[in-house]
């Protein structure tokens, strides 16, 4: 009772009351030592060797642990990723800082006058003290303007390269920073050469970039074409390769037919980014440009202002050898004229550069039919081939192809669309070797003249063909040849179609092969695809498909 007397309590109120805070200091006092005391216990709990009941398994652990190293190698990724990114964009800021030269692309130097790009010291100073270097065009481009054939892209065909020329390879490698970046891709293909200059790869150049799809040179088709049958097939044929491919346009840099919907199409996605100019070589991208920069430069002054320096056109594969930086939106963003992507597999890559004209047509294409055409013979003199003919024979189109005839209808008709600067002849297969010996660089070009023949390697690869048929109404086929044009084959002739009663054709109506060899030079490439509807008869006898919903929500619009 004593240790309770309340003597005591006044004697520790006199110690305490004046500091009533202390009060609260005791509580953290309290939290402090439970700290401590928990720390210890943990301790105490778990041992010294993190043996206690408390402890982490080892399980959790080495899930821990591999958690770390996941996420240290997720971090180290995404620098790596980061440090290559800046890297390209690095190389492409250091490229387009680099005057270059209007009209290819080429960086300007003073140190080769061979080499692309080449300005004579005096030009280059001035121009340079003026702030005018991108005002300038490369001797080379001067040349090619006048009409002189000028190659700049080895390692193919018979080019054999030099310090003046620039590799197939190099030039693909300065578009590969494409898939990259957030841009629009225009990419064009021609109509005359729809497979060759298709650029199989294209998503490699473009990565996942939304692609407008321009079809260029369609004046070229024959008179009476029907365009909704062409549109159709052109779509159809694009569906196939599942490309992210907003829509696709026929037009003519010429005429300018199908222009206004392309700049209209460009303004409307192009929202900010920059528009890359897309096609292999010579499929007709500066031309495009020009018609391009005619179009928008009606209501937008900066396309306008661009019309005075665009890019050369000729008809030298990699006439453009660099990125070519062209103004041409009031709004933002640059348009870009890239070098052509020079594809081995097309008759441009294995003729001389003076014979190159002659793979362009300039004119409205005009099927040659065989039989019922006049041809010549291997004396030169014409004859009319008669029905029953072509079997065991061999058509010659200029030096670059050679067809056999194995096995046909005897009513089988083959028409030529390419070209008309190609000549066609036709012999017996048993005297084409000869024929062919005998006439190649004369009758037989390209290659002109016996000196380019010397050098030149023959129709070195073989293809067989066994192409089936169905209905003797409409074309089986055709077959394309890169960079040249296409063969029509028709299981039954139109003439004979027309002139036979029905009764008559359905008796021939009735599934069948024919077996044909076409003989091409050893990297030209040979396409069997569905027949282009082309000329008056093509609307009679074109089919469209049946679509689903699904489809008909997804297929690309096309537009002319």
């Amino acid at each position: 009772m004593a240790s309770l007397s309340p003597l005591s309590l006044p004697h520790h109120l006199k110690i305490s009351a004046p500091k009533f805070p202390k009060i609260y200091t005791k509580p953290t006092l309290i939290l402090c030592k439970a700290s401590v005391s928990e720390t210890h216990s943990s301790e105490s709990v778990s041992g010294p060797d993190g043996t206690g009941a408390a402890a982490p398994t080892r399980g959790q652990k080495f899930l821990e642990h591999q958690l770390s190293l996941e996420a240290m190698t997720e971090k180290k990724a995404e620098t790596k990723k980061k440090k290559k990114m800046m890297k390209k964009e690095k190389v492409l800021k250091v490229s387009m800082a680099v005057a270059t030269c209007y009209g290819c692309g080429a960086p300007l130097h003073t140190s080769d006058s061979d080499a692309p790009g080449y300005v004579d010291i005096e030009t280059y100073e001035l121009k340079k003290k003026h702030h005018q270097l991108r005002t300038i065009l490369c001797g080379r481009c001067r040349l090619l303007s006048h009409g002189h054939m000028i190659t700049a892209v080895g390692g193919n065909g018979g080019y054999s390269g030099g310090k003046q020329f620039v590799t197939a390879e190099q030039l693909r490698e300065k578009l590969s920073h494409l898939r990259y970046e957030k841009a629009l891709i225009v990419k064009l293909v021609d109509i005359v050469d729809f497979n060759g200059s298709f650029l199989a790869r294209v998503r490699d150049l473009a990565g996942a970039n939304p692609i407008i799809l321009v079809v260029t040179k369609v004046d070229l088709l024959p008179k009476g074409t029907d365009f909704n049958c062409v549109g159709d097939w052109v779509v159809e044929a694009t569906t196939k390769k599942k490309l992210n491919v907003l829509s696709v346009h026929l037009t003519s840099s010429k005429s300018l037919v199908g222009i206004v919907g392309v700049a209209s199409e460009i303004q409307k996605e192009k929202k900010g980014r920059d528009v890359y100019i897309l096609g292999s070589a010579n499929v007709g991208k500066s031309a495009f440009i020009s018609a391009l920069l005619k179009m928008i430069g009606q209501k937008d002054p900066v396309a306008a202002a661009a019309q005075k320096y665009k890019p050369i056109q000729s008809a030298v594969p990699g006439t453009t050898l660099g990125p070519i930086q062209i103004n041409a939106f009031l709004g933002g963003g640059k348009l870009y004229d890239t070098p052509g992507v020079h594809l081995h597999h097309r008759q441009a890559a294995v003729v001389h550069s003076e014979d190159l004209p002659v793979l362009a047509p300039q004119s409205r294409l005009r099927g040659h039919s065989f039989p019922n055409s006049k041809v010549a013979s291997d004396n030169g003199t014409a004859s009319e081939v008669q029905s029953n003919d072509l079997n065991g024979f061999s058509i010659f189109w200029g030096g670059l192809v050679r067809i056999d005839i194995l096995k046909v209808l005897p009513e089988t008709c083959l028409t030529f669309y390419g070209p008309k600067a190609l000549q066609i002849h036709m012999v017996p297969t048993d005297e084409a070797d000869e024929f062919y010996q005998k006439e190649i660089g004369v009758l037989l070009t390209p290659p002109t003249g016996k000196e380019r023949a010397d050098d030149w390697r023959g129709l070195e690869t073989e293809r067989q063909l066994r192409i089936p048929y169905e209905d003797v109404k409409r074309p089986a086929c055709d077959v394309a040849v890169s960079g040249l044009g296409w063969i029509s084959i028709e299981p039954v002739s139109r003439s004979i179609r027309q002139s036979d009663s029905d009764s008559d054709l359905n008796l021939k109506d009735k599934a069948g092969e024919l077996h044909l060899t076409v003989h091409v030079p050893k990297p030209v490439e040979v396409f069997v695809r569905p027949p282009l509807p082309v000329g008056k008869v093509g609307a009679e006898w074109y089919q469209y498909r049946e679509l689903t919903d699904k489809e008909e929500e997804v297929r690309p619009k096309w537009f002319f």
